[in-house]
């Protein structure tokens, strides 16, 4: 008999797991969906993509960074996938301008989910490390043939260009143009690709 009891306790609390797990899992895949459109991505919209409450979103996750962070997962190419397209050149600048251009048109595309993450780690700087490094990833892929040349003062001139790059080669760098300056999308890509490609060639030049 009590075993039997057991059993019918455990089954309503495997069954309320179970249903907390279909909730987190829509919360996340309707963060993963909305992610990939482009459009501004915030928890109101989450919750009414998931269909549930804003209040029920938040139960689950503190805030929409957290939420993003754990969405987006995955969903990022490694250094190796998105410069394919120069896998065989050894040029530096070549690979650092694709680079800058796959970095930059993967901003154009999730800008919502981007913006919002730029924005959580502004008001809250010590959860930046949440956000998705690929930007230096990129970067130190694109330079590798640099790297495996270089030595002495050579590194720690790589090492300069790396941080030089991290400020152009950046979802900051390409909404100042596009919102301060007023730059359409293609024309600010243009301008910061011609800046790392510049920025590459003075430095592995001297």
């Amino acid at each position: 008999m009590q075993a039997g009891r057991g059993e019918d306790e455990e089954a309503p609390m495997a069954g309320r797991v179970n249903q907390k797990l279909r909730t987190r899992t829509a919360i996340v895949r309707a963060a993963a969906e909305l992610s990939r459109t482009g459009r501004e991505v915030t928890m109101p919209e989450v919750a009414k993509a998931a269909l549930v409450s804003e209040a029920t979103a938040y139960r689950y996750f503190p805030d929409l960074a957290s939420l993003l962070g754990e969405a987006i997962t995955g969903q990022l190419p490694t250094p190796e996938e998105a410069l394919a397209p120069v896998a065989d050149s050894a040029d530096p600048v070549e690979r650092v301008a694709a680079a800058t251009e796959f970095l930059l048109r993967h901003v154009q595309a999730r800008q919502g989910v981007v913006r919002a993450m730029i924005a959580a780690t502004v008001v809250r700087p010590a959860e930046s490390a949440a956000r998705p490094g690929l930007r230096f990833g990129l970067i130190d892929h694109a330079l590798e043939p640099a790297a495996a040349s270089g030595g002495g003062d050579a590194s720690a001139d790589l090492a300069q260009l790396k941080r030089d790059l991290a400020v152009v080669v950046s979802a900051e760098a390409y909404f100042s143009l596009t919102d301060l300056h007023g730059m359409d999308p293609e024309s600010a890509i243009a301008s910061l690709v011609s800046t790392a490609t510049a920025l590459t060639r003075a430095r592995l030049a001297g």
